[in-house]
């Protein structure tokens, strides 16, 4: 009832959310972990398939060596041609060509089993097919499945072989017998045993067989649909953690992520320690973004900010945030070293060179080039999460990064294209380095909203 009246994907994503699903299109990380287990899955299930069929084919030689053997395999040839269909049909989401196939198999199997040799050429009873205990075949499918599957699709599997089994048994029942006088002599000879006749009697079908064999089968594919859920649930736990560490990589250089993934906890405590901080800004954005429509505005923003969080992570620095034409960087975090400062200084310049060639492609484009101001302090940060328990941002805080912004808004006034404070200097090895970047001394800076003045240093715009 809760289904009426709605539309196929309706249908599909009520489904979902009734069985816990996990929405596969909105975290491609877990579509391309359930992708790849199924393509594995799929070509381990193919080959066991394979290897099995071959190992039965030739078995039933040994044990039949007639030509009516050509009949079962003719049916392993049928049986390998519908394992090839399956793995031509995959896919991630449910597909029912692919659980028709399935289901093909058992019925396939189920025939073969009950249904005498067409090619024998003596006559055999239909009972006598169910005493040669063939129903342990029933469990090589069922591996295959469990291998290329999830263990939602064992379910229809098993209730489908249990209803096929039961009604090829009442199916055999209702069969006449085509050896009745062997029967009738093999009961008078065996009056008085029941045990023993029930075992031989030709014309004699034990259901408490077919329902032990029935029980055994929903046992063990209970216990695979069990041992596949905790393997599912291992699965999307993993691509989980695949895009938290995606996600961790946006704001830290990809070595830096290799050692937070290694680490339990690595943002529980909030600590003190020497950070490098930059900010760059596009000066004059406002301005550009009046004479630009919104579509070139937010594609000049992705440009920009593609090329400066280049710089960032070649420099193992740590993307601290966008912020609109802008954006705010450390060096230094989560662990020091003692090249943060200079790393600082070398990713400036390297976003400097970045906006030189981008500017003189878009003057071939007859478009305004960008101005990048750059500002960096050095010293002393908080780090840790703030926020709430709904929702946690690991911040920087402290006085190292208003100075860091206000050095840079000191660049319009100074005509600099960075300024960065005698303490970063200081840190990435003295005057020699400033010099080598091309920095001058600029002397004491008053910094807005700070009693205390910053000595500066300055790289002044390139003419």
């Amino acid at each position: 009832m809760a289904e009426a009246g709605m539309g196929r994907t309706e249908r599909w994503q009520w489904r979902r959310a009734a069985e816990e699903i996990p929405d596969i299109t909105s975290n491609r990380y877990l579509y391309e972990a359930l992708a790849e287990n199924k393509r594995r899955g799929q070509m381990m299930a193919i080959q066991a398939r394979t290897i099995s069929l071959l190992v039965i084919a030739v078995f039933l030689i040994y044990v039949n060596p007639k030509w009516s053997v050509l009949y079962y395999e003719a049916v392993i040839l049928g049986f390998l041609l519908i394992g090839w269909a399956q793995a031509k049909a995959a896919r991630v989401e449910r597909s029912h060509l692919e659980l028709g196939l399935i289901l093909l198999d058992m019925l396939l199997m189920t025939i073969v089993i009950v249904v005498p040799n067409p090619l024998n050429d003596h006559v055999w009873s239909i009972a006598m097919q169910f005493k040669y205990g063939t129903f342990i075949y029933f469990f090589i499918l069922l591996a295959g499945v469990t291998l290329a599957y999830s263990w939602r699709t064992l379910v229809p599997v098993t209730v489908f072989t249990v209803l096929v089994w039961l009604g090829a048994y009442f199916w055999a029942r209702s069969q006449p017998d085509p050896i009745p006088e062997i029967t009738e002599n093999v009961r008078a000879v065996l009056f008085g045993q029941p045990d023993i006749l029930a075992l031989v009697d030709p014309g004699s079908i034990l259901f408490e067989s077919r329902l032990q064999e029935i029980i055994v089968f929903v046992l063990v594919a209970g216990m695979l649909a069990l041992n596949g859920w905790r393997s599912n649930r291992l699965l999307i736990r993993q691509a989980e953690a695949a895009r938290e560490r995606a996600n961790l990589s946006r704001h830290f250089p990809p070595n830096i992520v290799d050692g937070l993934a290694g680490l339990d906890n690595p943002f529980s405590l909030v600590r003190e320690q020497p950070v490098a901080v930059l900010f760059a800004d596009i000066v004059g954005f406002t301005k550009l973004a009046e004479t630009t429509s919104a579509d070139e505005t937010v594609r000049l923003l992705r440009e920009f900010h593609a090329r400066m969080e280049a710089c960032v992570f070649e420099y193992h620095g740590t993307l601290d945030k966008f912020l609109g034409d802008g954006l705010m960087a450390t060096f230094g975090t989560p662990e020091t070293t003692p090249e943060d400062a200079l790393n600082a200084l070398k990713s400036a310049a390297a976003m400097h060179r970045r906006i030189a060639d981008w500017n003189a492609v878009r003057r071939e484009e007859g478009k305004t080039p960008i101005r990048l101001s750059v500002g960096i302090h050095y010293g002393t940060v908080i780090l840790g999460n703030i926020g709430s328990e709904r929702r946690l941002e690991y911040a920087v805080l402290g006085d190292v990064v208003n100075v860091a912004s206000r050095l840079e808004s000191l660049t319009r006034v100074l005509d600099a294209e960075t300024v960065v404070s005698a303490d970063v200097v200081a840190a990435a090895g003295g005057e020699a380095i400033a010099a080598e970047f091309g920095f001058v001394e600029n002397g004491l800076q008053a910094i807005r909203g700070r009693e205390e003045s910053v000595r500066s240093w300055l790289k002044p715009l390139a003419r």
